[in-house]
């Protein structure tokens, strides 16, 4: 995250929102933030330029966070931080001006967006795939039966997401107004709804809902409705957040069970296919009512045309993850080979990559 800080307000932001090339990426106008000051920006004429600097970096955060869940135990920790670099470069910042920046191509043919579906979680999802099957599986992970590490912290981070994801879903109003309102209502909804439909299907198959289920449906209802939190109707979060849950759900056992595809922590599963399901959401129930950015509604109200430029812009963030993630394999290929050695991954790479032990032996003096 500190990688991500430090190159965000360097170029970062400037490549995503400054000046526009082709609809593809931006210029160096506000290179370290030079002309960013506290007055409102281009894109928000209701906070300071700097606030919307703020809150998009969020997102240039969290993104490239989300492919390290994929590759757990077995990527080396130096071509991990050569790959966020390369990969912010040259897929996040232009998915992030495509999407948002101005003359941006995806906006162009009149896709929308509303809080990262496709610049966040479709992005990350798949080169997260894309990463796992390079890298292969963990060493014994046929063998192996994987326990979830400390039930209490996956539930505790889910709710802290739970919470800050209205930040997010509603802060992408980028003001306290109706639509921001709107905005929290649906992420609310289609949230409870998927944790409610993950619970009722482990129920069906499994005999007993489990916490964690819990927590990755809560989770996964919110990446369904970030794309379409701020243009679809509320009653429409119902339905995506009841259907996202069996998606993701068997694409998660489509995965890992038929197709052996290490991804650790279902970051295609549940961030690829949740985005793709919202994205495609958006563009059946989208009202451009709701917000005028929509030139069209969506496929369910009897217009075609939302549902066609959404379609279209999910195959382009899949073709450009995909491309993007191969070229930042190949350059980190050449300075350091990605995955550790068998010895390193045998001890751990708490102790190979870091020299450091999650939980040292107690004896009473530590």
């Amino acid at each position: 995250m500190g990688l991500s800080v430090v190159m965000w307000t360097l170029f970062g932001y400037s490549l995503a929102f400054g000046g526009n090339h082709g609809g593809i990426i931006g210029d160096l106008r506000w290179f370290a933030l030079n002309g960013v000051g506290w007055e409102p920006g281009p894109y928000a004429d209701t906070i300071p330029h700097l606030v919307f600097v703020a809150f998009q970096m969020m997102f240039a955060m969290i993104t490239p966070a989300l492919i390290t869940g994929a590759v757990v135990g077995r990527m080396r920790f130096k071509a991990l931080f050569f790959f966020v670099a390369i990969w912010s470069l040259i897929v996040y910042y232009p998915m992030a001006h495509m999407v948002w920046g101005d003359g941006g191509f995806l906006a162009a043919i009149g896709s929308v967006d509303f809080a990262g579906g496709n610049v966040v979680h479709i992005s990350s999802g798949v080169s997260a795939l894309v990463l796992a099957i390079y890298l292969g599986q963990r060493r014994g992970y046929a063998k192996a039966t994987y326990r979830t590490h400390n039930i209490p912290f996956v539930f505790l981070g889910s709710a802290m997401l739970w919470f800050g994801w209205f930040g997010f879903n509603a802060g992408s109003a980028l003001k306290a107004d109706g639509l921001a309102a709107h905005a929290f209502m649906t992420s609310s909804i289609s949230s409870a709804c998927a944790l409610l439909t993950w619970m009722l299907i482990e129920v069906i198959r499994e005999g007993k809902p489990t916490l964690v289920g819990v927590s990755t449906g809560l989770v996964i209802g919110l990446v369904a409705i970030t794309p379409g939190a701020g243009f679809v109707p509320v009653w429409a979060s119902f339905i995506i957040g009841i259907l996202v849950s069996p998606i993701c759900y068997f694409t998660v056992i489509l995965l890992k069970q038929k197709l052996k595809i290490d991804d650790a922590l279902d970051a295609f599963g549940c961030h690829g296919i949740g985005g793709i399901w919202g994205g495609i959401a958006t563009g059946l129930f989208g009202k451009s009512s709701i917000n005028s950015v929509a030139k069209w509604d969506g496929l369910v109200f009897g217009d075609y045309r939302l549902f066609l430029a959404q379609v279209l812009s999910i195959v382009i963030t899949i073709a450009v993850a995909i491309v993007g993630t191969l070229i930042c394999i190949g350059i980190v290929r050449i300075f350091t080979p990605l995955r550790v050695d068998p010895k390193e991954e045998l001890v751990g790479l708490d102790a190979s990559q870091h020299g450091e032990n999650a939980y040292p032996s107690f004896n009473g003096f530590d």
